[in-house]
């Protein structure tokens, strides 16, 4: 039970949050008669409260301290009020840790603020509502506190004035107070008049205007009286906002040109360029050749953004460069005078571009040992390699491959294609 009302009362500030604002409770007075039962609660602490339903003697007024109480309601919200109730009663009752020396009754005076959580508004005759707050008392020259938790109704007499009953239990909190329970049964009145509604005066209906589509134009002057248009059309529509009327758009849902007759300019080939800015209408390309496509200078099959020489037919395998290639006699790796004046042109376009690296490869036929053939095919790479770095070329920039008797060309049974397989192919290098 005790879960369950700090359940209730943990959800004020969530409901506080999202009640209306319509109907609050007018600040009010209340006095009320009230009942504090200290009996029943040590009995339902000592026994359970099932043997305090079989002892049938909760209800009875033996059992309570009658008192009197006065308080003051007011409401946050449509559904939840604030309550500031003080009662006193005299009852005789051990306070812990303080001696009781003569016996007799004395004078409890309890202070308790509480929410009231309401299930309904105060527009309604009956109202349930939960209760959870702190209060505090005085008692023998002591002082404590306790948590009050609590169900109640409230009874509608006519507008603002309410019967309300409520009953508590109330935790101590303090060690010189005692948990007991509360009832009490009173008499709400506000101390201020609700004020009247503001009555709001409807304007005067506005005159009738003849536009039976309501786009503001009358239908004397539209020319498409039952279709909202605009004033720039005459009253027409214009969906797609390209100022030709939709009657006269040949494409009404996308905004286009007067030109097309209300459709954007056409993009022929697809490519995302209109042709009137496209240079090659039936061809896809790109914006910045004017939707032509990349363009190959030499025809090779390379496009120039790859083509490494662009204007000079080359291999695609080779980045649109051709291959160089020296040819070698039997068991030889020497450069030949011939062999160096290509070197020397290698060594001129490399200088042009700084950014390329060479691969330089070398090759023998399947004539002989294959270590043998392996070193003669590294050796006249490296010739070639160390010819370069001689003219200046970075050897950073050369990478020097011995491929043996791997990739012979043609029948090397015959001299023909053995010849063809001795040799140094130059590529563009990754």
């Amino acid at each position: 039970m005790k879960k369950f009302f700090l359940f209730a009362f943990a959800l004020l500030s969530s409901i506080l949050s999202f009640a209306q604002q319509g109907y609050k409770k007018l600040p009010s007075f209340g006095v009320h008669f009230t009942m504090d039962d200290f009996q029943t609660a040590a009995d339902l602490k000592a026994n359970g409260l099932s043997d305090v339903l079989k002892a049938n003697e909760f209800y009875k007024l033996s059992r309570m301290a009658l008192g009197l109480g006065l308080s003051y309601t007011k409401g946050i919200s449509d559904h939840l009020d604030y309550d500031i109730m003080l009662h006193g009663t005299f009852v005789n009752y051990d306070v812990p840790n303080v001696v009781n020396i003569d016996g007799r009754e004395q004078l409890l005076l309890q202070a308790a603020a509480t929410a009231h959580l309401k299930l309904l508004s105060d527009k309604h005759c009956v109202v349930p509502y939960i209760s959870a707050g702190i209060g505090a008392q005085s008692y023998r020259k002591s002082f404590s506190a306790f948590i009050p938790l609590g169900l109640g109704l409230q009874f509608k007499i006519v507008p603002d004035i309410f019967i309300v009953l409520n009953t508590q239990y109330r935790v101590k909190v303090t060690d010189k107070a005692v948990n007991h329970l509360f009832h009490s049964i009173g008499f709400n009145a506000p101390l201020v008049r609700r004020p009247e509604p503001v009555v709001v005066v409807p304007p005067p209906p506005a005159p009738v205007v003849l536009d039976r589509d309501g786009d503001g134009i009358l239908d004397a002057a539209d020319k498409c009286p039952d279709i909202p248009g605009i004033a720039a059309l005459e009253g027409c529509p214009d969906r797609d906002g390209d100022g030709l009327a939709d009657a006269a758009d040949k494409c009404p849902d996308v905004p286009g040109i007067a030109k097309y007759q209300g459709c954007p300019i056409p993009d022929t080939d697809g490519d995302g360029i209109n042709d009137e800015q496209d240079k090659c209408v039936n061809e896809k390309g790109y914006a910045r050749y004017q939707g032509c496509p990349i363009p190959d200078t030499d025809a090779d099959g390379v496009n120039d953004e790859e083509d490494k020489c662009k204007n000079t037919p080359g291999l695609i395998e080779n980045k649109g460069c051709p291959e160089m290639v020296f040819y070698y006699k039997r068991a030889d790796a020497t450069l030949t005078a011939e062999d160096k004046a290509e070197l020397d042109k290698l060594v001129e376009w490399m200088g042009r571009h700084p950014e390329l690296s060479i691969s330089i490869e070398g090759h023998t036929s399947t004539l002989g040992d294959s270590a043998y053939n392996q070193k003669l095919s590294e050796k006249r790479a490296q010739n070639s390699v160390k010819y370069l770095v001689s003219k200046g070329i970075d050897p950073n920039r050369l990478k020097a491959v011995g491929y043996g008797e791997q990739f012979p060309i043609g029948d090397n049974a015959k001299e023909e294609g053995r010849a063809k397989s001795r040799r140094v192919v130059m590529r563009i290098a990754d």
